[in-house]
């Protein structure tokens, strides 16, 4: 069964509006910090190959982190860092991986796009992830497990063919899979209606599989709209996808943004920051500051450690 219920955020339903908590604010805005950081290192050339940052789609997977359990596995893509922060809380982890420091999640060789961690991988290929998710959703069906498997994917991936063969299976065996998309209505530098005919909602209703739009950026709202979602899909509803309507204020990766000055603008507006700063500037201006130097202070440590290595057994 297809369904289409809107979950509304910031802004998006008037009546209500965003609630602030202290602990979501300082995941969101740790991963603004990291991800401003991220920037300023590459600018240095302190980072190695490439990097994406999720500047403005932060609250994401802040909204979904409490929904999933330790034994759920997430599958992320090359726009990752705030989906594994969210995960993890480990931002020196991460920044000693992408500088090929010492006390790398992975010894260094993954980077910015290619990491494992326990019940956490991602990768730059796009498609790659939602056939291996669909296996992973198997095994946790098989076995009994109480275990979801979520894949990330953005809405130019709707272009690999990889996702429908994954869709095809997880519709049929009615897997325990979670797809959020994250549409930011660009795909590097091509607008999403400049490539996409339909609509999201229509290609995974063509498998019949439950759709759920997500709009604004109320983390508070958005958790509590989808977690009877996320417990349909691991009680054995189905697989299901859950598109965000969310905004990339920064460019595809490192500098290569084409859109226009007044294109950026408008995406500013949607900015989940300047809506939870006007809810309470001072608390606002306290959390960030520790965030802003909690990040400063994880640059300089990982900064200081020498080069990881990495053994083969």
């Amino acid at each position: 069964m297809n369904t289409s219920t809107a979950v509304s955020g910031a802004g998006t339903d008037p009546g209500t509006g965003p609630r602030i908590d202290v602990d979501d604010l300082s995941s969101l805005l740790m991963i603004r910090h990291f991800e401003q950081a991220v920037l300023d290192l590459f600018a240095r050339g302190l980072l190695n190959g490439t990097t994406h940052t999720c500047l403005g789609q932060e609250y994401v997977p802040i909204a979904l982190g409490p929904l999933l359990v330790t034994e759920d596995f997430v599958f992320s893509n090359h726009r990752g860092h705030g989906h594994y922060l969210a995960r993890f809380d480990d931002p020196e982890g991460l920044l000693a991986e992408m500088t090929g420091r010492e006390g790398a999640v992975c010894s260094g060789v993954g980077g910015s796009q290619h990491i494992f961690r326990e019940t956490y991988l991602s990768t730059g290929v796009q498609g790659e992830s939602l056939p291996v998710a669909a296996g992973t959703a198997l095994w946790f069906q098989r076995t009994g497990r109480p275990g979801i498997a979520v894949a990330y994917i953005g809405d130019g991936t709707w272009g690999e063919g990889a996702v429908y063969e994954a869709l095809n299976l997880a519709a049929l065996w009615r897997l325990p899979l979670l797809v959020v998309v994250e549409n930011n209505g660009i795909a590097q530098t091509t607008p999403t209606a400049h490539a996409m005919a339909g609509d999201i909602a229509g290609r995974a209703a063509a498998f019949g599989i439950a759709h759920v739009p997500v709009t604004g950026s109320d983390v508070a709202a958005i958790r509590e709209r989808l977690a009877p979602v996320v417990e349909r899909t691991r009680a054995g509803g189905g697989p299901v996808v859950v598109e965000f309507a969310t905004h990339r204020l920064g460019p595809h990766s490192k500098g290569d943004d084409t859109r226009s000055a007044a294109e950026l603008a408008a995406e500013r507006e949607h900015d989940w920051h300047d809506v939870y700063r006007r809810l309470d500037p001072d608390l606002f201006a306290k959390v960030d500051d520790e965030q802003r130097t909690r990040i400063a202070e994880a640059v300089d440590r990982v900064l200081a450690r020498p080069a990881s290595v990495w053994e083969r057994n």
